[in-house]
């Protein structure tokens, strides 16, 4: 098997600007239309809009990965690195802390030039131990000789598919060195740029492990770049976690053919037009948010109930109990009960129909 990297005009890698020209465009304008429609809200619910999508981006980059990260600790360590005053902040452990620096930095300080030493600074945040799993890895470096070869494989062992073998870890210093320079230097269109950038780093797989996740900020940053704006308000890692065979699938159709990587592109400048659609979603629920806190302005709500409302409008996962309602409060079952009583008789609550020891609560929304 030859892999790209082991190609004779490794890394020119090419493309048809024939066939990109139109799917190209449409996404662009659609990249514009949203950025304009997005700040054109007012600064709460443009605030709340990139909360979301942050939040969103942490979490679902992680989970391509197989590693799930608590929600609440991702919004909270985010809210408090960007300054937002949500209320309710929890501790995050030092996992969540770093993956959430390393997209903050990409996302926020995008006309940051990227180095080797930038890099290293993404990846130490990764692996804050020095370890992945019960594994000690090299951290803030490049992957060294003695792990032996870098492989991407799946399978039980015994019977194991290698998909991918990256290049040999003593070219990894030239090869990362011509990679940073093109990121800096070449003009392509910027959302091509991203795609491209995407593919060439998770070839060269320069790190132990986190290649893929570094791989996702590095797109960001240039997609950050692409828009000129900090605020993110779609999460293109989200829209890559629904579609995470197809692209596997592509990644390695791209690392196993040939340095024409047009399909490659199609498929991501696909993949980032559908993501804009969650940006949709995300707009719908910070107007469905702001709505139900119009409705109830000037009503009070202590500071339990006021958390617990604000887990229900960011999509409570279950049925909200009374006991869940203690647990996320940190109060006596009593005061709970107590809480959601004054709520349901002031028609912010509604029980649902099942009774008995299931009862279970939901949240009365306002009209649209």
């Amino acid at each position: 098997m030859v892999y790209i990297h082991e190609l004779p005009d490794w890394p020119n890698l090419r493309w048809s600007d024939q066939q990109l020209a139109q799917p190209l465009a449409a996404v662009r304008h659609r990249q514009g239309r949203l950025i304009g429609h997005m700040e054109a809200l007012g600064f709460p619910l443009r605030e709340e809009a990139v909360l979301q999508a942050l939040t969103e981006d942490v979490i679902k980059s992680s989970e391509i990965e197989g590693e799930v990260l608590d929600r609440e600790q991702v919004r909270s360590s985010i809210a408090r690195r960007l300054g937002m005053d949500i209320g309710g902040l929890v501790e995050a452990d030092r996992n969540v802390e770093g993956v959430v620096e390393m997209m903050l930095d990409a996302t926020q300080n995008y006309a940051q030039p990227l180095t080797a030493e930038r890099l290293f600074g993404w990846h130490a945040a990764l692996f804050p131990t020095g370890r992945s799993g019960m594994s000690r890895i090299t951290v803030g470096a490049w992957r060294t000789a003695e792990a032996g070869p870098m492989q991407v494989v799946s399978g039980p062992i015994g019977r194991e598919r290698v998909h991918y073998e990256a290049p040999a870890s003593e070219r990894l210093d030239a090869e990362m060195a011509r990679f940073l320079d093109w990121f800096e230097t070449a003009a392509p269109d910027p959302v091509l740029k991203a795609g491209i950038a995407h593919l060439w780093f998770v070839t060269i797989h320069p790190f132990d492990d986190g290649n893929g996740r570094i791989a996702r900020a590095i797109a960001d940053l240039a997609l950050a770049r692409a828009e000129g704006t900090a605020q993110r308000f779609y999460s293109m890692s989200a829209q890559i976690r629904v579609e995470r065979k197809a692209y596997y699938d592509m990644l390695e159709r791209a690392q196993k053919g040939d340095l024409d990587i047009t399909p490659w592109l199609l498929w991501f400048i696909g993949c980032l037009d559908r993501a804009f659609d969650g940006a949709e979603t995300i707009l719908a629920s910070v107007m469905r948010k702001a709505r139900f806190w119009e409705s109830v302005a000037g009503q009070p709500l202590n500071e339990r109930q006021r958390k617990v409302v604000n887990r229900l409008l960011d999509g409570f996962e279950g049925k909200l109990t009374n006991a869940k309602w203690a647990a996320i409060t940190k109060a006596s079952s009593d005061t709970a009960l107590r809480d959601i009583n004054d709520l349901l008789r002031r028609g912010i609550l509604e029980k649902e129909p099942a009774g008995g020891r299931s009862t279970s609560y939901s949240l009365v929304l306002p009209e649209s």
